[in-house]
């Protein structure tokens, strides 16, 4: 495995918590004159090189988003084509993922997939619950609008039983009924191919997050970008609202 540059050993500075959007593999593929789908596996490669840049640096938690809600209006053979290559990841990656001791978490609304994918998301994070590594969080059919819903649904039910009143509903109440529940904010957000938009992504999680946007395409994502961006996130002054 490469090793990161000797500058980040031990930096305390380093971001706890990664993000990423993973974009691009459709204009990958497209410039090579081959199908969307070419770009996608292509995909699953950055991924695992990702998660071991991860891992050599000890950054505890990574958060990639996968699936989002509105990745449902693609055309139905490319939305198939990503199930597919879920599974398959699942299926390929689950020993490797437990062996690096790497705990697994799903973030989204899971009703609306396939029963065999539930099956298998349920199978890899009990498989890996116990592991103490890498939190590698995949956003899987998620949105942030329906999670900032979802959340506010919950709190109100449990008002409406009478399990706490109103007025006791604060940010650690509302950050209780994420799917992010008990994960740390992330530090630095990377989005890949250039865009600058945050597709939905963690609306409520980001407030303070660190963007930084490559026009590297996903499936050319590297180490070298990884540090590039953590390199920049260090130059960077965090007041979170204060001064200094």
């Amino acid at each position: 495995m490469s090793k990161p540059a000797k500058s980040l050993y031990g930096d305390n500075r380093l971001p706890k918590h990664i993000a990423i959007i993973m974009d691009g593999n459709g204009r990958w593929a497209s410039k090579r004159l081959m199908p969307r789908q070419v770009g996608h596996k292509a995909g699953i490669e950055a991924l695992r090189r990702t998660i071991e840049t991860m891992i050599d640096l000890k950054i505890p938690v990574l958060t990639v988003y996968a699936f989002s809600t509105e990745n449902w209006k693609r055309p139905a053979d490319e939305v198939n084509h990503l199930m597919n290559l879920l599974l398959d990841y699942l299926t390929n990656e689950l020993a490797n993922l437990h062996e690096k001791n790497i705990k697994l978490r799903i973030l989204g609304d899971q009703q609306a997939l396939s029963a065999r994918i539930r099956e298998e998301l349920a199978i890899a994070c009990r498989t890996t619950a116990s592991n103490t590594g890498l939190l590698l969080n995949i956003a899987l059919n998620y949105g942030g609008r329906s999670e900032i819903v979802k959340a506010t649904r919950e709190i109100a039910q449990k008002v409406k039983e009478g399990y706490f009143d109103i007025e006791d509903i604060n940010e650690t109440t509302f950050e209780e009924h994420l799917y992010s529940q008990g994960v740390p904010e992330p530090d630095l957000l990377i989005r890949t191919a250039g865009e600058l938009r945050i597709s939905n992504f963690l609306l409520w999680q980001i407030a303070y997050t660190e963007i930084y946007v490559t026009d590297v395409l996903w499936p050319d994502f590297d180490r070298e970008v990884i540090l590039e961006a953590i390199e920049d996130y260090l130059k960077r002054d965090r007041k979170f609202g204060a001064t200094k």
